[in-house]
């Protein structure tokens, strides 16, 4: 089984964003280290405790630092950009690391109402429009806008020898035929959705046309914290739910609690329920348990790839629990 990373670039509570940052470029030289397939950094703003605004920054500096492993965008929030520049940038990418680079493309906000009114104009607009800017970029990725176009006249130099792999990332059955009618890959966000992933991603299989890709290929996203006994994992994760408590209450600047402070926090019912509903969404425990849940998912599901998010208090045991997920599965 393929796995990869998702990395949101968290920062923790003894933190600054640039040691948040580095640490990100140090889990991409792990990961490469221990075998996993591509690492992908996300895309948000002024999210407390989110360092990266632009993977297409990180990318060039992790890609710098690493060899192999495939790198990319998880994902370029398209309805904020015009698909000329983002082929650009991301044809740029491929250019100066071939056959390494993936171009995710979501259509979320990736932040407030007032970050979105400063990042674009008429976003829900260009939401509606997606379908069209999508098609747009795969041709500028493609090169291969039909002639006769005004677009045709121009390319997104540089041309690399191999183009970046283009993925649509989703939760829904709209996403999935999304994706399929325009043959691209599909990474479908169990992390955050109560959605069944098979019906969605089964949809994708069965309408898929080729297209950027030949055949049909899928990644399950997935949130995993993994230690060496099931308590210690418990008590990591904790810091990680307790935060995202504190970021629906807009008291998550601060950063990622230490395991103590996350103990400390006084939950309220609806906090409790909160943290059980985000349980649900996880996969916490020992390294038998979390390799048996996830060959459970890639059985059921059947996705080409499990990608990995994970976030902890402490850098050390987000890596200790990518590491004891690789000794078991790679």
């Amino acid at each position: 089984m393929k796995l990869s990373i998702l990395d949101q670039a968290p920062i923790s509570a003894n933190q600054t964003a640039k040691d948040a940052l580095e640490e990100s470029v140090l889990l991409a030289q792990t990961a490469e280290k221990l075998g996993y397939t591509r690492f992908w950094i996300a895309e948000h703003h002024n999210i407390p405790g989110l360092a990266c605004p632009a993977p297409e920054v990180m990318l060039p500096y992790i890609g710098a630092r690493t060899r192999k492993i495939r790198i990319g965008s998880g994902a370029v929030l398209l309805p904020h950009y015009k698909p000329y520049k983002v082929a650009e940038l991301y044809n740029l990418l491929a250019t100066m690391f071939p056959s390494r680079i993936d171009v995710g493309i979501g259509r979320a906000p990736g932040g407030s109402a007032e970050v979105t009114n400063a990042l674009s104009d008429n976003f829900l607009q260009n939401v509606w429009k997606l379908p069209e800017s999508l098609k747009e970029l795969l041709h500028f990725v493609n090169n291969d806008h039909p002639e006769g176009s005004e677009s045709a006249r121009i390319k997104a130099a540089p041309l690399p020898e191999v183009r970046p792999e283009p993925w649509l990332l989703g939760t829904s059955k709209k996403s999935a035929m999304l994706a399929a009618e325009y043959g691209m890959a599909y990474a479908f966000g169990l992390f955050m959705s109560d959605k069944e992933p098979q019906d969605i991603l089964q949809v994708y299989y069965d309408s898929f046309k080729p297209g950027s890709i030949e055949s049909p290929q899928s990644i399950l996203t997935i949130s995993a914290i993994c230690a060496e006994t099931t308590e210690q994992a418990e008590k990591i994760a904790l810091s990680s739910l307790i935060w995202r408590i504190q970021q629906g209450k807009g008291e998550g600047s601060s950063g990622v609690p230490t395991i103590e402070d996350a103990k400390d926090y006084k939950l309220s019912p609806e906090d409790y329920e909160t943290v059980e509903n985000m349980k649900r969404k996880m996969i916490i425990g020992n390294p038998k348990q979390v390799k048996d849940r996830l060959l459970q998912l890639h059985q059921k599901y059947k996705p080409d790839e499990i990608m990995i998010l994970t976030i902890t208090y402490s850098p050390e045991d987000r890596i200790k629990s990518y590491e004891l997920l690789a000794e078991e599965l790679l």
